[in-house]
């Protein structure tokens, strides 16, 4: 199929290519030059593009103003000419002329961005049917920011989630998580995914600070036009083309991170970038991109106890153990903790009171001790472009992205020399593009920091073991008469005795083991596939082929415009037998290799789209209406499909008013769909239907909330005199059957309305915008345990669901649909008025918040927003000559976290950004820090302590052209 696919493409691009040749429009070429300058200074200008209206042919001044165009077309034709921080222009060449000389106007740029990504195509920001915020070249350079993709922090709308200094990860409108697969992010067009992990990886395989020519980011739901993933909108980054920004650039960031309170000592931070490009004769150009960038991570060093003694996953009945006694402690950031390593110690006599019991946990280990310090991200990516004729342009690049950090998905993951490439392949003309790419995925040394606590302590001793020996010597220290607590934290150390200790030989060199072995399960465990250290190596590969093209006919019709276009893409994981696995081979069989060191044979999953949209301006173009319909279909699910309606109606030629409805869906990602891991002797699963043949977690298994609170029962019964199973029995209706079914795409119906206006003579913008989203089918985890001895509501079922016969239990962590629907609402709002002395003073203030169900649901699900954030930026881009500044403010509202990880309450923070900047004729220096004020704050719950980051960062721009 996959071979199929692309061949089907790569015909299509080369019969396009020969049929283009007939829309060249004249046979003799025509050579223009030209020489443009400042209108007010009379300088010459460089970098300016000028490009040929109704074609893909364009070029740009050299450092002396100066161009030189060939083209076929015949005349009249019309040159534009624009710049950024200058006016655009339109010049039309009627006949042939010597040499042109143009000037332009310095100008604000307020409302005059043309946006590409909220129709798939060009049109001006301030009629767009839909919110959508650009960041174009000079406002990446002006931003405060320590990088263009930290700019988007301080975007109307955004939320930032930093994981790590390579992984940081945008959000628009509620149900924020680390691995955000709801937020699509482009590259020129490409999924940044990657594809098995299932979130794209920040920047680190994305532009360079030198390749970066614009970010468009539309908030909201964009599925309709852009496929089943980008419920929650998508960020577009668009890469400079060759033709047009020639040259050769060399970007050097030197920086200090970790100044105090953040965990770790003072830290140096470097990123190294350099781009170099040229064209020949208009016709064939290039470009090469390397970057380098090394430093120390943030540390997650909050150590709260989210299981805290007043829960009955912990020892209510005893309240002198609360704090920092208790036994059941789960730490943030602390794993092997967790709940499936606490153990029932029962048939104690605690105070003179017989057939007692305690919850205790196995002692964890500190993130900091399990996660690497450094991280290191290098890019690389070339691209070769040639222009058939003035309508086609066909062009192949290759990126390459190596990277290291850490990132949650449903654990911490410590992503270690992951290697993410892919190579594009399109034709675009005016009115056209066909594009296909194909991405590779490995994970390089990667491992999951969770299993690798787990199997620490499962080498030292199985959990029953470790139970026996903490439960002996707590009962001889309280038979001496030792005090509760203190007898508690004297047998933990008895137990713990011989444990690998951090900081130690013996630690390093049994977690180098571990984090080198793809097999999760322990023979402590009780998995006879086990091994004696158990694994925690993450071995995921994979690839995605992909392709889709896109054709406006609306110069064919003449009642509407009309766009129409098409996708496929095809995922094929290479089995692991540990994350993802042949589902064809016997259950027991999965796990292990075949003859030949393979799993099995590769897992595919599919996706296919297609759309129309149609656009018809009204009342002197004064309402323009917007109608489009997107068909897709997953072979796992049935099609669905996914409309927009939207209008947008121009007052008095300032006032721009918008609404639109759009139904959108999101398949399951691929762990969503297709996981098979077992983690802490609980396996993820998969919500694909198949997957549960053979297992029954489905239709024959209980949530584990329930058995908590079964077991929390049992205990107080046997406190009493019951026998344990006399007490289950008794309390075997606390007992809640999960009744599963497999896994839909989630959807949502997305309503919104605006307003933009340009006042004030071009000193004013303002941005409003109001919204609400109806979700169904939210996926998400639950965790359930399959009874071994008989199906559910049988005595048998039911005394398997003892905290003393958890070997009779399998658990499973199933991804399914939420019960509930959820409606959530908002409303942003941006202003940014330019005065006198080229000063600006911009800043946005955001709302969001979700309705509350009555009912509660299968799972939490994580809206992760707080409900107030703001930004206020002031600025100067030349207080003096060539001397400019910007400052902003940020600050977030308080909110509660949800996550299978951690749950808890996020507090409010805000922090200042400030650069000064200093240019000269062929490079900038830049001064600036991120968080000057060195405020310490956490952006979500389990997430690392972020501080202060102050830099220095010089580019040298066209070194080598004269």
């Amino acid at each position: 199929m996959k071979r199929t696919l692309l061949t089907f493409t790569v015909v299509a691009i080369i019969g396009l290519t020969k049929t283009t040749q007939s829309f060249a429009q004249g046979s003799n070429i025509i050579e223009l030059t030209g020489h443009i300058i400042d209108q007010n200074t009379k300088e010459p200008l460089p970098g300016i593009t000028v490009t040929i209206q109704g074609t893909v042919n364009g070029t740009s001044t050299n450092n002396q103003g100066d161009f030189k165009l060939n083209t076929k077309a015949k005349y009249p034709f019309t040159l534009k000419i624009s710049g950024v921080g200058f006016e655009t222009k339109t010049y039309e060449v009627t006949g042939p002329q010597s040499n042109l000389n143009l000037s332009l106007l310095t100008q604000t740029i307020l409302g005059k961005e043309v946006v590409v990504t909220a129709s798939r195509t060009q049109e001006s920001i301030l009629k767009s049917p839909v919110s959508i915020e650009k960041l174009d070249i000079r406002a990446i350079r002006e931003s405060p920011a320590p990088s263009f993709y930290d700019a988007l922090e301080n975007v109307k709308g955004v939320q930032m989630t930093t994981s790590s200094i390579t992984f940081k990860i945008p959000n628009t409108r509620g149900f924020n998580i680390p691995n955000n697969f709801r937020f699509v992010q482009l590259a020129d067009g490409v999924d940044m995914q990657a594809a098995t992990l299932g979130v794209p990886l920040g920047n680190a395989i994305g532009p360079t600070e030198l390749d970066i020519a614009s970010i468009e980011i539309t908030p909201g739901a964009s599925s309709a036009l852009y496929g089943m993933n980008a419920i929650n909108g998508m960020a577009n980054l668009l890469t400079k083309n060759p033709f047009l920004y020639e040259g050769l650039s060399v970007y050097s960031k030197n920086g200090l991170n970790h100044t105090g309170g953040t965990g770790r000592e003072l830290s140096n931070l470097t990123e190294n970038a350099v781009r170099f490009a040229k064209s020949f004769n208009n016709k064939f150009a290039f470009k090469v991109n390397l970057s380098y960038l090394r430093g120390t991570d943030w540390l997650s060093n909050s150590y709260q106890d989210q299981n805290p003694n007043t829960l009955n996953t912990a020892n209510p009945s005893f309240p002198e153990l609360s704090g920092s006694n208790n036994p059941a402690y789960d730490g943030w950031n602390i794993y092997g903790d967790e709940n499936n390593n606490a153990v029932t110690l029962s048939g104690l006599n605690i105070n003179g009171k017989a057939n007692q019991s305690l919850i205790v946990r196995r002692t964890g280990y500190k993130e900091e001790d399990l996660s690497k310090p450094t991280v290191e991200n290098l890019k690389f990516d070339a691209a070769l472009h040639y222009r058939l004729n003035e309508n086609a342009e066909l062009s192949y690049s290759y990126r390459f992205g190596q990277m290291d950090g850490v990132f949650q998905r449903g654990n911490k993951i410590q992503l270690d020399n992951v290697k993410v490439q892919n190579h594009k392949l399109e034709l675009k003309g005016n009115d056209y593009s066909i594009k296909t790419y194909i991405s590779t995925e490995n994970t390089g040394n990667s491992y999951n920091i969770k299993p690798l606590a787990d199997n620490l302590d499962l080498t030292h001793l199985s959990n029953n073991a470790w139970r026996d020996l903490f439960k002996n010597s707590l009962q001889t220290q309280l038979n001496s008469g030792t005090s509760l607590t203190e007898a508690l934290q004297n047998a933990r150390k008895i137990a713990d005795n011989g444990r690998v200790e951090p900081g130690t030989k013996d630690f390093a060199d049994l977690k180098n083991t571990i984090t080198q072995i793809n097999n999760w399960d322990h023979l402590n465990a009780g998995v006879a596939t086990g091994t004696a250290t158990g694994g925690a190596q993450l071995k995921q590969m994979s690839r995605t082929y992909h392709a889709n093209a896109q054709w406006d006919l609306s110069k064919h019709i003449n009642i509407f415009n009309l766009l129409v276009g098409g996708d496929a893409t095809i995922y094929e994981v290479i089995p692991d037998g540990n994350n993802f696995v042949d589902f064809k081979r016997p259950i027991a069989e999965r796990s292990q290799p075949l003859a030949n060191g393979s799993f099995g044979d590769q897992v595919y999953y599919k996706k296919f789209g297609g759309f129309g949209q149609i656009t018809k301006s009204l009342l002197d173009e004064k309402l323009k209406l917007f109608g489009s319909l997107r068909v897709d279909y997953n072979p796992e699910f049935t099609a669905k499909i996914n409309p927009r309606i939207a209008a947008v109606y121009t007052l008095k030629e300032k006032h721009n008013l918008r609404a639109s409805f759009q139904n959108g869906y999101r398949f399951p990602a691929l762990f969503e769909a297709l996981s098979f891991v077992n983690n802490g002797n609980v396996r993820r699963v998969g919500g694909l239907s198949y997957i549960n043949e053979g297992l029954g977690y489905l239709d024959n298994s209980y949530t584990l909330q329930s058995v908590n609170a079964f077991n929390a029962a049992v205990n107080k019964d046997v406190a009493t005199g019951l026998t344990s199973n006399d007490a289950a029995l008794k309390n075997r209706g606390l007992l809640a059957v999960t009744n599963l079914k497999a896994t839909e795409p989630e959807s949502i119906k997305s309503f919104e309305i605006g307003y933009k206006a340009v006042l004030l003579q071009n000193k004013l913008a303002i941005d409003w915008d109001l919204y609400s989203n109806v979700y169904n089918g939210f996926l998400g985890q639950v965790e359930v345990a399959v009874p071994a001895t008989d199906k559910i509501n049988t005595d048998a079922s039911v005394l398997d669901m003892l905290a003393s016969n958890r070997s009779k239990q399998t658990r499973y962590r199933v991804y399914t649909n939420a019960k509930n629907s959820y409606n959530n609402y908002g409303s942003s709002l941006g202003i940014t008025y330019n005065f006198s002395g080229n000063y600006t003073v911009a800043g946005n203030i955001n709302y969001s918040d979700i309705t509350k169900n009555k009912d509660s649901d299968l799972f939490v699900t994580g809206f992760n927003t707080p409900k107030w954030a703001s930004n206020l930026s002031f600025g100067n881009r030349q207080i003096l000559p060539n001397f400019g500044f910007n400052v902003v403010w940020k600050w977030q509202d308080a909110f509660n976290w949800e996550s299978p990880l951690v749950n808890a309450r996020v507090s409010a923070y805000h922090n200042i950004d400030a650069q000064v900047s200093y240019k000269m004729s062929k490079s900038t220096i830049k001064l600036g820090g991120s968080n000057i004020l060195n405020n310490h704050y956490i952006q979500y719950a389990g997430g690392p302590t972020l501080g202060a980051l102050y830099y220095m960062a010089i580019t040298f721009d066209n070194i080598l052209t004269k």
